[in-house]
Formats: structure tokens, sequence, C-alpha cells
């Protein structure tokens, strides 16, 4: 009989710290765009991707992501940096997918809208997740934008190009230390607010009882103290 795993859980407040402690390397990078992974349809407004965070535990990147806005500001403009957002999904159940496609496939639930890659022409996107665990999310997002974007790019003079080529890096708020089946080009610019063991994390946005979970997160805390 398999035990039950070892959980890992980190309050609203954890992960507001971790994310102000790696602004500023972060802010290095210069980001003019977030790219918020999620599982919601559409792409919002920052101040309801927010509350839909709050609401709905599936919008996993979004709530980072507004946090790390309030700490980076477009170098270029001094104004906030806008939120897309994208539904991907690795381990939920959909309709349309199968049991061997769960935690197997990574499933496109939600894209960019209408204008598609355009909007990322010649920008500096950071991909924004709450976890990195198997890579294999992380694998999908960077290598599809990618994807998209040199489309785009082949629509426009040759001479153009290279300026309106996006530049991608990814902010995750946990790494986990093991294998990673996915794998991210060896160039990209990566962060991590913290790195922990291969553990089950519980995040704020997926509890039921919030005080529960920080009175447990607490416990947590002081056993480790």
């Amino acid at each position: 009989m398999s035990s039950e795993p070892q959980h890992f859980r980190a309050t609203y407040n954890d992960i507001h710290n971790l994310i102000r402690a790696r602004a500023d390397q972060i802010a290095e990078f210069k980001p003019d765009m977030l790219i918020a992974i999620g599982e919601c349809r559409g792409i919002y407004h920052t101040y309801l991707v927010y509350i839909l965070q709050r609401l709905n535990p599936g919008n996993r990147g979004f709530f980072p992501a507004r946090v790390l806005r309030t700490f980076l500001k477009d170098t270029s403009t001094k104004r906030n940096i806008p939120i897309v957002a994208i539904g991907l999904s690795l381990y939920e159940s959909l309709p349309g997918t199968t049991a061997e496609q769960i935690g197997t496939e990574v499933v496109r639930t939600q894209w960019l809208g209408p204008e598609g890659a355009k909007i990322l022409l010649g920008r500096r996107a950071l991909i924004v997740d709450e976890i990195d665990d198997s890579r294999k999310t992380l694998q999908y997002a960077v290598s599809e934008l990618q994807k998209d974007v040199e489309k785009e790019l082949l629509l426009l003079p040759e001479a153009e190009r290279e300026a309106q080529r996006t530049q991608f890096a990814v902010f995750v708020v946990h790494n986990k230390l093991k294998e990673k089946l996915g794998t991210l080009p060896p160039d990209l610019p990566y962060y991590a607010g913290a790195e922990i063991d291969d553990l089950w994390l519980d995040y704020p946005w997926e509890a039921i009882d919030i005080d529960e979970h920080d009175r447990l997160a607490a416990a947590q805390q002081n056993a480790g103290a």
C-alpha cells in the first residue's frame, strides 16, 4: 500500500515574499509582457485575472503574475506590464481527453486571442507558472509560442524579422529538484522563487478552508525550525 505523499504548504504571504525576493533579478531581463499559464478561457485584464485566481484553482499562474507585476515596470514606458493568459492542462480530466492522455500529454485549453502571436512580436515575454514539476507544460508553452512567433515573422519583410523576434524567459514560484521529462532551450533565462524537494505542493488558491491551510502551513514551518 502506497503511503500518503509528504505535503508542503505555501501561504499567500510565502509566495508574495518569494516573488518579491526574485523581482530584482527578473527585472534584469526587462520583461514587457507577462504570459500567465492557467486553465481558464480567455485573455483578461489584470484585475480580473486576480479575482479569477482567487476563485478558480485552475488559474495557477495568474496570482504569481499579478504579484510580480507589482514589483516590475516596463523599462521603456514606466507603465504596468500587461498580462496575457494561456490555458494548458497536463493532469486535469477535460472533455475529449482519454485516461492515457492525463499526466502524459499537455492539452491546450486556451491560447492567444484573435490577434494570435502578433501581440508577441518584438516583446520580451516572461512566461509565469506556479511550479516546474516534470517541465512538460513549460516545454510545451515555450516551444508552441516560439513556433507561433516564427510563423508571424515569416509574414514580415526579411529585414524586419530579427528586430521583431520575441525574447522569452520563464519564472516559476517553485522548482522541484527532480529529473525532468521536458526540456527548455539552454539559453532561455529561467528564474525560480525557490527550489524544493519532490513534495506534494499545496497552494493557497487550492484550499477550501484557507484558515486551516494557513494553520497547517504554520505548523509545518514550526516543525522545520
